[in-house]
């Protein structure tokens, strides 16, 4: 496949474990070089032949490295990818980006003055449902969209134990853990909004920051509302399109995050089932003939994130992620505090 890329990632908790050190040990175009834990071993089972190091700044002096991940709690991105980026390494760094515009725009300066690869980690670009979504849109089979929304439902009514994503903590939250995946895809679908409403809320009392969100992205002719709950015991269709030929309703159904789990190993190949029965629902008028029908997404495949990330370090093709989309991700984050503080609409120059 030409040159392999030795790339390093910054922490093996739940996303290395799953999102990052299976599709790079499986890719091969990339070498699994090194893992940082700080206190265990357990990267070893699985990578025996991985330099195992116990800091971000020991991974950062291995000078063998050309990538490293930096997929680290939120709070700490900016630092970790400061030095990722000093150290002259090209990085990955997990959504959100940062956690203010700032943080985020001096990184991007930073990668641009030492011509260095900076791509944001968006797999939810590559779930089967999403790509469902967006080959209607690209399509054109409901004629002008005026309405949408696009929720992330959880039931998870108790604290989960991480201070991190549920504590007192910068960057902790759904807004800062959940919205960039749905802020990601709306202004892929349909451009970065011309004003926003958000509405924040504490639904569980032993956490210390809003759990639940809704922001609504205000088009020309369009309203798109984006959601999550953690209180959700029972799932909803999680995008649903109106336009003015007819409607979309697709589930969250990609099943990558079970299979991983299970153990599943990923490549470049479909390796994840499709799902087992109709998972949306198609209403319009398609050549002057209605049709209702139900339909069955395709799998997705996070691997297409990584061998985009290879193809663009090889120079065969675009950053999949660049920062500009992390940066507008995080002016959406904070527009949207702003205007839970305020209690007013912020709109965007």
């Amino acid at each position: 496949m030409g040159v392999v890329i030795r790339t390093g990632i910054c922490s093996y908790g739940m996303s290395g474990k799953l999102f990052h050190a299976p599709f790079i040990d499986a890719h091969p175009g990339f070498e699994l070089a090194a893992i940082v834990e700080r206190h265990n071993n357990d990267s070893k089972e699985r990578y025996p032949n991985a330099k195992l190091y116990r800091s971000v700044e020991e991974l950062c002096a291995d000078k063998e490295l050309e990538l490293i991940v930096v997929n680290t709690p939120t709070h700490l991105h900016f630092e970790q990818a400061k030095l990722v980026l000093e150290s002259g390494k090209n990085m990955v760094i997990e959504k959100p980006f940062a956690i203010t515009v700032k943080e985020a725009e001096e990184l991007t300066a930073l990668a641009s003055t030492n011509n260095l690869f900076l791509s944001v980690y968006q797999n939810r670009r590559y779930d089967g449902d999403y790509r469902a979504v967006k080959n209607v849109v690209e399509q054109n089979l409901l004629g002008e969209i005026r309405e949408v929304e696009i929720r992330y439902d959880r039931y998870r009514p108790a604290f989960g134990g991480k201070q991190h994503k549920e504590g007192a903590m910068p960057g902790a939250g759904n807004l800062f853990d959940l919205s960039p995946h749905l802020v990601d895809q709306a202004i892929q679908l349909f451009g970065f909004p011309n004003a926003l409403f958000a509405d924040l809320i504490k639904m569980r009392d032993d956490v210390a920051v809003p759990d639940y969100f809704e922001l609504l992205f205000y088009y020309d002719r369009l309203r798109v509302r984006l959601k999550a709950t953690v209180i959700a015991r029972e799932s909803t269709y999680a995008y649903v399109l109106h336009g003015m030929k007819g409607s979309f309703l697709q589930q969250r159904s990609d099943m990558q995050e079970q299979q991983l789990l299970a153990g599943t190993k990923p490549s470049l190949e479909s390796w994840c089932p499709a799902p087992s029965s109709p998972d949306g629902l198609l209403h319009t008028e398609i050549n002057g003939e209605v049709i209702r029908k139900e339909t069955t997404s395709s799998p997705g495949n996070y691997m297409g994130y990584y061998d985009d990330v290879y193809k663009a370090l090889s120079g065969q093709g675009p950053n999949p992620v660049p920062a500009e989309d992390g940066i507008k991700n995080t002016r959406i984050i904070e527009a949207a505090l702003e205007s839970m503080k305020e209690g007013k609409i912020i709109k965007f120059s």
